[in-house]
């Protein structure tokens, strides 16, 4: 089973990585947006080509793109079904030349991802997936391999960080971990491929008690809901997309479905 969309939206992502690659590891002009993150013509020019390939994919389908939010809400308070699309996540990262840059689109129906595709433009490398669909990573030269979440730990509890961005409540979480697991591996890696480890059955948890926007988090949820994970806010509700004010999302703990420690990681992110 899959959806309709998804081999499209596969290859506008491979394309928006197309359009970054001459700019990665050369002179670039960095520009500062309103929150203080940095832009490249390199984000503008996958935007571009996200934008116009959904909007010719299907008219009726909004897109929303981290490159061009600034939409009232009262337009978007009526949209149940629409593409929201991070052209370059791991900006900082993308001008320190580091690989871990990807392109990130999702199809939002209902507050639920239905889809969603993660490119990674320097390797050729594709996640891509949904909750009814399974999970895929797919390599530059088109071989393809299905994901699944581990359910037990290897031979340490991974866990997955952010190389830039902590807080002391994570920095509790991961303490309280150790607790119950002993000694932790922490896998650092930028953008939504954090995620993607998980899918993979690379790591074992990503608490992230941090601020993120929803354009961050929407397409690398996808593929980790079809591999058999999920993510959760710290009330243990699934983690939603239904348009708001604000683009921030609570924070939120991505696990493997049905582990059997679940409800205790839930009741230490609300410790605080």
């Amino acid at each position: 089973m899959s959806h309709p969309y998804l081999s499209s939206v596969i290859d506008l992502v491979r394309q928006a990585g197309d359009a970054i690659l001459p700019h990665w590891r050369s002179e670039l002009t960095v520009q500062a947006k309103a929150d203080e993150s940095p832009v490249t013509v390199a984000d503008m020019a996958a935007h571009q080509v996200l934008v116009d390939g959904l909007r010719a994919l299907d008219s009726a389908i909004p897109v929303l793109s981290e490159e061009d939010c600034d939409l009232p809400f009262a337009e978007r308070a009526s949209w149940t079904r629409w593409w929201l699309v991070d052209p370059l996540d791991g900006t900082k990262e993308f001008i320190a030349g580091s690989e871990e840059f990807t392109v990130n689109v999702a199809l939002i129906e209902e507050g639920k991802v239905r889809f969603g595709v993660v490119g990674i433009p320097a390797s050729g490398r594709c996640y891509y997936g949904g909750e009814e669909f399974g999970a895929w990573r797919s390599e530059a030269n088109g071989a393809a391999e299905p994901l699944r979440v581990r359910q037990c730990p290897a031979d340490v509890f991974t866990v997955v960080a952010s190389r830039r961005h902590s807080s002391p409540a994570q920095e509790q979480l991961l303490s309280r971990l150790s607790e119950r697991f002993g000694e932790l591996a922490l896998a650092n890696v930028g953008s939504s491929l954090k995620f993607c480890l998980l899918a993979e059955g690379a790591a074992d948890c990503y608490p992230r008690l941090a601020p993120t926007s929803q354009w961050d988090t929407a397409a690398a949820q996808g593929v980790l809901e079809g591999a058999g994970g999920e993510v959760l806010d710290v009330s243990g509700a699934a983690l939603r997309y239904e348009a708001r004010e604000s683009y921030l999302n609570p924070f939120f703990l991505a696990l493997p479905r049905g582990v059997d420690w679940r409800e205790w990681l839930i009741e230490l992110a609300n410790r605080g």
